[in-house]
């Protein structure tokens, strides 16, 4: 039976110039674009490397974030749903998604109100949690909870300590039994019946990694959280991101799998 980080397939965007001015909830300096591009080639590369047929959309000049293509859009193997980014920025992304959606899901369909990211969206065993955010409000989380049940998938709608950009900032899937998740958020108690691993001190900054298949992606400048993770049934590909973070990018935004 094909367990939930089990993919084949994936969809991607390749940054354009634009990405330098990317959305930062810390201010900081710009990424370079070389730099970028670089860590978004392996990032690709390591997808494919793991089994996944990746599909790379063209860049949109006129969205700096269009690369983190997680946001306005969830995949599953029945349905693609477009959502609403929070940013209102971002506000237009969909419509340049839903072509690429349409040729490879029978059903596509769409979020009728509010704002929801898709890096507010985890996905467990047996229910998906929607955080709130700064860019998903109750009433788009809802909607969303709503769209998910429709399709057979118990979802259930929850706080993120303040502060957090998204819900997958803080926490990521490991294993079926399995999340890592910053101290915070591991608090809260939304990860009842799971295994629990808290982010080490001082590396909060890697809490977003991507289980797919049997590699597990995760930022190269966290030794601790290499250590901690390993032994969970994967094999460890770790991943220069410096740049990329710079614009609040982490490894599951990158892509679209299912």
């Amino acid at each position: 039976m094909p367990r939930i980080f089990d993919f084949t397939q994936a969809i991607m965007r390749r940054p354009g110039p634009s990405v330098v001015k990317g959305l930062r909830a810390g201010g900081g300096a710009d990424p370079s674009f070389d730099g970028v591009l670089r860590e978004h080639s392996a990032y690709a590369a390591a997808l494919a490397a793991a089994g996944l047929g990746v599909t790379m959309l063209g860049p949109l000049e006129d969205y700096p974030d269009a690369i983190f293509v997680e946001d306005p859009a969830l995949v599953f193997p029945e349905a693609a749903i477009l959502l609403n980014p929070g940013a209102p920025s971002r506000a237009g992304e969909g419509a340049y998604l839903r072509p690429a959606l349409a040729a490879q899901f029978n059903q596509v369909l769409e979020l009728g109100e509010g704002h929801a990211d898709g890096g507010d969206v985890l996905v467990l065993p047996g229910r998906i949690l929607i955080g709130l955010s700064a860019r998903t409000d109750r009433t788009g989380a809802e909607a969303l909870a709503g769209l998910l049940e429709g399709l057979g998938r118990p979802a259930q709608v929850v706080e993120t300590p303040r502060g957090v950009l998204h819900q997958k900032t803080a926490s990521s899937l490991i294993d079926e039994e399995t999340v890592l998740a910053s101290p915070a958020l591991a608090a809260t108690g939304v990860f009842a019946g799971l295994r629990v691993l808290e982010v080490p001190p001082g590396e909060e900054a890697g809490a977003n990694v991507l289980r797919i298949n049997d590699v597990l992606i995760v930022g190269a400048g966290y030794p601790r959280l290499h250590d901690l993770l390993d032994g969970y049934g994967a094999r460890l590909v770790p991943l220069e991101n410096t740049e990329i973070a710079k614009i609040d990018a982490g490894f599951t935004c990158m892509s679209l799998r299912w």
